[in-house]
């Protein structure tokens, strides 16, 4: 099987005739994908930020970012990383702004009817919670390894269902604290029923601490990674095929030539958060980060500094040690 993933496409696709072990449109639902063309540019309004090497300045919830157009797109949406807001890059809303804007809010934006922003700034964040919540039941519903717990999230995923398609006060009134324990009861089956299919004893880091940890080339295959802290870890080259990734931070870990195909809640803001290369192959419904090949060091190309000067480039902010959250 190692042989095999050697000749994966570029593009995280697997080559012909290797079975894909979870159909690509698990998670690649629509509802789910951030559709920024349907949306009142809520994450750059509802959301605060504070001056970092991830944000250029400072911006409070519920104020609009200064960069955002009258059309609600980033003025600078091409040109994020380069001016200080690698944070946007990283961040998804797994579909919740569409949602809130088009569905909860009926398609009447905060600026023609003000009276609602408040409210529409305060949905916003739970909906996004909700959506991620039916991002990882989605993907267990795609895979066989899960039968055993498939009636369950049938059962979670109407209820989720239900929730997001439901008034502005409904959603407020959710507990997605209680919510999340009972789902994810039925999503640590799911790791643990996929991560059984890999022969032998397999490594429980879950929760640990792994800032920084050399783990170039380890043989992390399903492995249970829940919640690790993973900042700046090396992970050239290593094997994390039906790895249980939920939760884990992967912030300025390095990815390059990793093998990540059938991973488990892998999720594309944990991607985009990253760093890696061409070589790294993804699941079938994760996209390869732009910024990846843009950050690679290549033999004989000159850097140059934010105006363009040649220098030896921006150097690089690792983020703050933290300690992970238990899920």
């Amino acid at each position: 099987m190692a042989n095999e993933q050697r000749d994966t496409a570029p593009d995280g696709e697997r080559p012909v005739g290797v079975p894909d072990p979870r159909p690509a449109d698990t998670a690649r639902a629509p509802e789910l994908q951030a559709d920024c063309s349907s949306c009142f540019g809520l994450c750059c309004v509802a959301l605060p930020f504070a001056a970092s090497a991830d944000f250029a300045r400072d911006k409070r919830a519920g104020t609009p970012c200064h960069n955002l157009q009258p059309d609600f797109r980033c003025g600078i949406h091409r040109r994020l990383r380069d001016e200080g807001y690698s944070g946007c890059t990283v961040y998804d809303c797994f579909g919740a702004g569409q949602q809130v804007s088009q569905v909860t809010f009926g398609g009447v934006d905060w600026r023609s009817a003000p009276e609602s922003a408040a409210e529409m700034f305060d949905v916003f964040p739970v909906m996004r919670q909700l959506h991620e919540l039916l991002r990882y039941v989605t993907e267990g519903l795609g895979r066989p390894e899960a039968e055993p717990v498939h009636a369950g999230l049938h059962g979670e995923r109407t209820r989720l269902e239900r929730l997001v398609g439901s008034d502005a006060r409904t959603v407020l009134g959710t507990d997605v604290g209680a919510l999340r324990g009972e789902v994810n009861t039925l999503l640590v089956r799911v790791g643990d029923l996929v991560r059984a299919q890999v022969p032998g004893r397999t490594r429980n880091h879950r929760g640990a601490d792994l800032f920084g940890a050399r783990l170039s080339g380890a043989d992390l295959r399903g492995a249970s990674l829940r919640g690790a802290c993973l900042v700046a870890a090396d992970l050239k080259g290593a094997d994390l095929r039906r790895s249980d990734l939920i939760g884990a931070d992967l912030r300025d870990a390095d990815l390059s030539g990793a093998d990540l195909t059938d991973s488990v809640f892998l999720t594309q803001p944990q991607l985009n958060a990253a760093r890696g290369d061409a070589a790294t192959r993804l699941p079938p419904d994760l996209s390869r980060p732009g910024h990846w090949a843009a950050e690679a060091d290549t033999p004989g190309r000159q850097r140059t500094d934010r105006a363009g000067r040649p220098g030896p480039g921006p150097k690089r902010v690792r983020p703050r040690r933290a300690r992970p959250r238990r899920r």
